[in-house]
């Protein structure tokens, strides 16, 4: 059985080293290792609050809950009216926080642990804080010779630019807005020197999607997102997502593609209540360190789908953990490798867990002088 569930600087570990590093850890700021986007509003929103309704605050819990539902559980289950009943028969006994908002809205918090025990409970998927950031190269022909790309902020208009930028602003809101609503992280490049000098307004509309990609590197995001947009045309906007080595292309509105890329995503990284417990062995190395340990605790710890781990041994910068992961060997092993893990092959293990599915990684950490993979 293991003896610890996600608690993983708990006083149940008993190895004389890492108990040390686990006092250490206390008086130390752990750095995020995880190159995934921590969305922390996802238990948060802002509906409109009907004063003429029988009840306006109840029913705006109900909308606030529902648009949280989407986030974390996807649009199967939000769109689905009897099941949010079923499952969440009074919203306000989950609710945290809530005030007034500007133009008759309502901003409401919920309870995340309450929300996430009953999804998993009832063998819905739960969708955790950690996730994909999407950049997004969106390349639009106004018109009449007109074509830009947007940038992650309004650039100052040339001298004698007869059309207002708001146009640009505005396509950029509407995606964030379609995002946030799926809580989804997106950004936009900068579009600065070293952008232009690698991507122009041709190679995204061309569909020469591999420099696009290549120039997307210097922003760390684990997605990316080229767009092609008539406004004024009958012609249907074209997308690429791309994500690792699989990309896939679209045609449609932003709102469509949006929430298309937010059920893949979701599909890949939500863990059901009801997918199989699966016990096996991870070691990682490369902790040589205080903080390269604690890096690594916090970032299993923030797992959603690790249901129980425990550490079986330490031997010189390697730790092996046994793990009670939900859907099994191979989604923590995705997790992981989104995490920023590097994989590395399994070695024998020499103890009494060999007989159980091994996991083998390496931490690598942005220390000067780190150790390589080996």
């Amino acid at each position: 059985m293991l003896k610890t569930r996600k608690k993983l600087l708990a006083g149940q570990i008993q190895h004389p080293l890492i108990c040390t590093l686990s006092a250490l850890l206390l008086a130390v700021l752990l750095p995020p290792v995880a190159e995934a986007v921590d969305v922390p509003t996802l238990y948060t929103a802002q509906v409109l609050l009907d004063e003429d309704a029988d009840d306006p605050r109840e029913d705006a819990y109900k909308l606030a809950l529902i648009s949280v539902l989407a986030r974390v559980s996807g649009s199967q289950l939000s769109s689905n009216e009897a099941a949010v009943d079923e499952l969440f028969p009074v919203p306000a006994a989950y609710v945290t926080q809530f005030r007034p908002g500007a133009d008759d809205t309502l901003w409401v918090s919920f309870d995340e642990k309450a929300i996430e025990r009953i999804l998993k409970s009832s063998g819905e998927t739960v969708w955790g804080r950690d996730r994909p950031l999407t950049l997004v190269w969106l390349a639009v022909d106004w018109g009449n010779g007109d074509r830009e790309v947007i940038a992650a902020g309004d650039p100052e208009p040339d001298q004698g630019q007869g059309r207002s930028i708001d146009p640009n602003q505005l396509l950029r809101e509407r995606v964030l807005e379609i995002a946030q609503q799926r809580g989804l992280p997106i950004a936009f490049p900068l579009l600065d020197t070293t952008d232009l000098q690698k991507v122009t307004f041709s190679d995204i509309w061309g569909g020469f999607d591999e420099r696009v990609v290549e120039a997307s590197k210097r922003y760390d995001a684990n997605s990316v997102l080229i767009g092609r947009v008539r406004p004024s045309s009958s012609q249907r906007n074209r997308w690429t997502y791309t994500f690792g080595k699989e990309s896939r292309s679209w045609t449609g509105d932003v709102e469509q593609v949006v929430r298309q890329i937010a059920d893949l995503l979701a599909d890949e990284f939500a863990v059901g209540g009801d997918a199989p417990l699966e016990m096996l062995t991870l070691r990682v190395s490369g902790i040589n360190s205080v903080d390269a340990y604690g890096s690594v605790q916090k970032m299993l710890a923030e797992i959603s789908l690790i249901e129980g781990i425990s550490i079986s041994s330490v031997s010189g910068d390697s730790v092996d953990y046994q793990i009670e992961a939900r859907g099994g060997m191979q989604r923590l092993r995705s997790a992981l490798l989104f995490a920023g893990l590097v994989e590395v092959e399994s070695r024998p293990m020499n103890d009494e867990f060999a007989d159980l599915p091994t996991l083998e990684f390496f931490f690598a950490t942005n220390e000067p002088n780190a150790a390589h993979v080996p």
